[in-house]
């Protein structure tokens, strides 16, 4: 035979080598499955311990899933209640009415008036808002359909989106139309109040369809504003082409604001920077002439009222999960004494250390995985429950809310707190010696 290449030779002395590795490394996998096995059988020969230490993951991981799925409700409702009742949402565009000179504010005879174009060409040209508002306020007067004395009112002349922009909710009919308003057709929606004082048996629906005198000319009640608590005063609504027919001319010649709503209060600078992108394209040199406000200070409070708010629940939530990983390695440490024995005839037959770390392990995550299984759907349930009883004791529209951080959160709970709380006792365990394991009693 001829020479076998060195080369060659070098594959074939490596072959068996590379074997030998393979097969070592599958009887240590399987070494380790079986660990884990053990582990969980353990946890099945003893059902009452393994009952009381998930005891308390489930009642640690149903708190913290309550906490958070009611916080995130009420962290909602608060947002609408917000969005409905204030302004934060908005972004504002004031004209420059005034030029401050050495200290001191000299009136412009003429500044930029504002017009149903404007806010028409800024609903479609600024990206991501969620509305556009225009509106002027004044005071007039209004005369009852079966006339009398005349009331002071507050009026508000608008655009015809402005029930869903500013959330008016309507109690009867309807808010006057975008063909009303752009034809200016006679018609008025009165606030609740209002309704009340002009009708003559205090009944608001009544004067649903029938014309109210505004300012000496008659305009048809389209529709009649639901009830706001703490209203005061009489108010009416008509549309912005209306100004110079219902309020006194320095009234309706006034400076008017344009509105812009963002979706979210997260979203109010990155929509007040497209708003100024708009304005320098269709005004160029938009900052002599205007101002561009927001109530961010207001915005940022509640950002961090929020913070705070879920912050403070989650610290309430983690000390029912800490009173639960300290079950577990309580638990765990109980049975590493009973089991010392055991786990040294484990040692001694050839089980190394990072084996009996796994069985350990093993029975600490199994612990808490379905304990946090079970306590995740408990918690569900009490957040639905307490949103319910609060809707029936308090009228207010609290939902619980289901996220996925929510699940999250309740999913990596099982796994943090079965290693934290796991890792002493294994370690513990597998550090015993196999000889003194033996000899304890």
């Amino acid at each position: 035979m001829g020479r076998v290449p060195p080369r060659i030779s070098l594959l074939m002395q490596q072959q068996p080598s590379r074997n030998a590795t393979a097969a070592t490394r599958a009887q240590d996998r399987a070494t380790e499955l079986s660990s884990v096995g053990v582990g969980l059988s353990t946890l099945r020969g003893n059902p009452m311990r393994t009952f009381l230490a998930t005891l308390g993951v489930i009642i640690g991981v149903a708190a913290l899933v309550a906490v958070l799925s009611l916080g995130d409700g009420m962290e909602s409702f608060a947002r609408n209640e917000l969005s409905r009742t204030t302004d934060v949402q908005n972004v504002f565009i004031n004209p420059r009415t005034a030029d401050s000179i050495d200290g001191v504010e000299v009136p412009r005879q003429r500044f930029v008036r504002f017009t149903t174009a404007d806010a028409q060409a800024a609903a479609r040209e600024v990206p991501g808002i969620a509305g556009v508002g225009l509106s002027i306020g004044g005071t007039t007067l209004v005369t009852p359909p079966d006339g009398g004395r005349r009331r002071g009112a507050r009026v508000t002349a608008t655009l015809a989106t402005a029930a869903e922009f500013n959330e008016i909710e309507i109690e009867e009919g309807r808010f006057f139309s975008e063909i009303e308003a752009e034809r200016n057709v006679p018609v008025v929606v009165l606030s609740h109040t209002a309704a009340v004082e002009l009708s003559r048996t205090h009944s608001p629906a009544q004067l649903l369809g029938r014309a109210v005198r505004v300012r000496g000319m008659p305009r048809t009640v389209v529709g009649i504003r639901a009830e706001i608590r703490g209203e005061r005063g009489l108010g009416i609504f008509v549309p912005i082409r209306a100004a110079p027919e219902v309020m006194l001319p320095a009234e309706a010649q006034g400076p008017r604001t344009l509105l812009v709503k963002a979706p979210s209060v997260e979203q109010v600078p990155a929509v007040q920077e497209r708003v100024e992108d708009w304005l320098a394209t269709r005004y160029g040199r938009w900052d002599r002439d205007m101002r561009v406000e927001t109530r961010l200070d207001r915005v940022e409070q509640m950002q961090q009222a929020f913070r705070a708010f879920k912050l403070f629940l989650g610290a309430i939530a983690a000390i029912s999960l800490l009173v639960g990983g300290i079950g577990i390695m309580n638990v765990l440490l109980a049975s590493v004494t009973e089991r010392t024995r055991e786990i040294g005839i484990r040692k001694a037959a050839g089980a190394r250390r990072r084996d009996i770390l796994l069985q350990f392990l093993a029975e600490s995550v199994a612990i808490s995985g379905s304990g946090s299984a079970i306590g995740l759907l408990l918690g569900l349930g009490i957040a639905f429950a307490a949103a319910a009883a609060m809707r029936a004791s308090t009228q207010a529209l609290v939902y619980a809310g289901v996220s996925w951080s929510t699940m999250a959160v309740a999913a990596s709970s099982a796994l943090i707190i079965g290693l934290s709380f796991g890792t002493y006792p294994a370690r513990r365990a597998a550090r015993l010696s196999p000889i003194d394991a033996i000899r304890h009693e």
